[in-house]
Parts: structure tokens; sequence; C-alpha cells
């Protein structure tokens, strides 16, 4: 079967490779695609391996060279061998810079009626009664507040 995407090393791009590999300073997941890259190089002082040679190799599958490749050929080593930078947090944050304001204001601020301080539930209670978040927990309550620098005394 004839390859759709052809590694074809440089010298730089090889050599590159091959100093990240004898390290072995990286992450695995990294050195694993370095080597992928090498095994897969076409060039005449490339070891041309299939695809199913380097999947039984290095124990990947084959869909995972071959997702190499094709990296390497459409956006270069970089993207090959690095693992992609996440585009934002998975989940939204909660509190934003101005609720978080409210929160330490709150905090600082007399406690109700008929309690000593305020608790986290009473707070996370507060932030719902202003209607600064639609629902919170007191974790989340917890969190913000042991990032702010606030003193409760």
């Amino acid at each position: 079967m004839r390859k759709i995407f052809v590694v074809r090393l440089s010298q730089e791009e090889r050599q590159q490779l091959l100093a990240l590999v004898k390290a072995g300073k990286a992450s695995a997941l990294k050195l694993v695609r370095a080597r992928i890259l090498l095994k897969a190089d076409q060039q005449e002082r490339g070891p041309a391996w299939t695809d199913a040679e380097i999947a039984d190799a290095l124990e990947v599958s084959l869909k995972t060279v071959f997702n190499i490749r094709r990296k390497w050929v459409e956006y270069g080593i970089e993207t090959a061998v690095e693992r992609k930078q996440q585009d934002g947090p998975s989940i939204p944050r909660k509190l934003d810079g101005k609720v978080e304001a409210k929160l330490v204001a709150t905090c600082c601020g007399p406690p109700p009626k008929g309690r000593a301080k305020w608790t986290l539930r009473l707070l996370a209670a507060k932030l719902v009664e202003l209607e600064a978040v639609d629902s919170i927990s007191p974790e989340t309550v917890r969190q913000s507040l042991k990032k702010t620098r606030s003193s409760p005394g």
C-alpha cells in the first residue's frame, strides 16, 4: 500500500530528534513521537520502516503512527512531537474578578445576625442572594478565598 504522508526528514530535523531521544529528558509521549518519525524516515539514510513495524516495535497503534506522520507533513516537526495546547479551560470559571471582589467584600463585612463569623455555606448562599452567580458550591468559595490574600482578622 502506498503511503499518503511520506516522512523525509532533513539532516537538521533528524539530528534534533536524535538529540531529543538520546537525552531522554522529555515526556514519554514526546519521545515515542520522535521515535516514530525517526523510524518512518524515507530518506536514504533513514530506516523507512512500515507503519506496522513501527507500531509493533514502539507498542502504539497503527492510527497513532499514521497521525504522527500526517501531523509532520501538514504542520511540521514541532506540532508532530509536541502535545497540543488546550484552547481554553475545560470548564469556564464560575467566579470572575467582579464576583470574587463581591465575595471578598462580603467576607470582610459583618456576619449575618445570629452568627459569629461567615461560613463557606453562608458565603455561597449570599452570592446567590446577591445574584452574582446562579449557583455555587462552598468548595468553589473556599478555593477562591484561598487564592486571595485576604485576612479574616
